[in-house]
């Protein structure tokens, strides 16, 4: 979760060109290799790939958390690289702090972003309940359940004013009617906001069921192996998943995972 004020006028829409990293050391670690994505404002792209194929390596040069060895990333026309503030960012540990209430890690980074005090917490108290947290509002992060945790950084991450938003598998945690309501709210609140998305995933379908496009990345050191547009209007009901139209861009995805297109 990061936070600047000189992103609050930033508008949406990511653009990322040949990114390649390798993390040093005693046995260097290529990464990235270069990755090309685009997400222009007011979509939402997912990005699903292998463990350790540099998904979330990518979202923390997009939040401006680590200079990459090459290449270009920009939020809105301004480059993100070495310039955290550009955009909210929910990385896939919640860091809660442990000596603020839920109401006050959720109204954090809005808070860190400018916003008033009571303007933030207004603004939260408004989704405690449709974040299932309603009734814990005073409660430690230390007494949350792990879903109820990986909610709460999801609220504090929506709470911050920035036009695009990194999301890595921010429904990980959850169980999987807590992980469908989500994904309902999740759009309903993004066709309003009309806000940029980068969404990290591991599950094909939940890539499907939210994006307009989807990109898969090699297993280490990630490249872009396929890029589908998803054809679906939003906001798209549950009965989809198993329509033909779906099943065959599920089959597609998972073939371009496995290497087999």
């Amino acid at each position: 979760m990061m936070a600047e004020d000189a992103g609050a006028t930033v508008a949406g829409g990511v653009v990322v060109r040949d990114l390649s990293h390798t993390f040093r050391g005693a046995r260097p670690v290529a990464v990235l290799d270069g990755v090309s994505v685009e997400a222009p404002p007011g979509t939402f792209v997912s990005l699903v790939g292998p463990s350790g194929c540099g998904k979330s390596t990518l979202l923390r040069v997009l939040a401006g958390l680590l200079v990459p060895d090459r290449g270009e990333a920009a939020v809105g026309g301004v480059s993100a690289v070495g310039r955290p503030g550009l955009v909210a960012y929910m990385p896939q540990k919640d860091l809660l702090f442990p000596w603020r209430r839920a109401m006050g890690n959720a109204t954090a980074g809005a808070e860190i972003a400018g916003v008033a005090k009571a303007d933030a917490r207004g603004r939260a108290e408004a989704l405690f309940e449709r974040f299932g947290l309603a009734g814990f509002e005073r409660a430690w992060p230390a007494h949350l359940s792990g879903g109820m945790r990986q909610r709460l950084a999801l609220l504090r991450t929506f709470l911050i004013p920035r036009q695009t938003l990194l999301l890595d598998e921010p429904f990980g945690a959850l169980d999987a009617i807590t992980r469908r309501e989500m994904h309902s709210w999740l759009q309903e609140v993004w066709l309003r906001d009309q806000r940029t998305v980068v969404f990290v995933t591991h599950d094909v379908e939940e890539a499907l069921v939210l994006s307009d496009r989807v990109y898969v990345m090699s297993p280490r050191p990630g490249r872009i192996a396929d890029e589908l547009a998803v054809p679906f209007a939003h906001p798209r009901e549950p009965g989809l998943v198993v329509s033909p139209e779906f099943v065959a861009l599920k089959a597609r995805l998972l073939a371009s995972l496995e290497g087999k297109r």
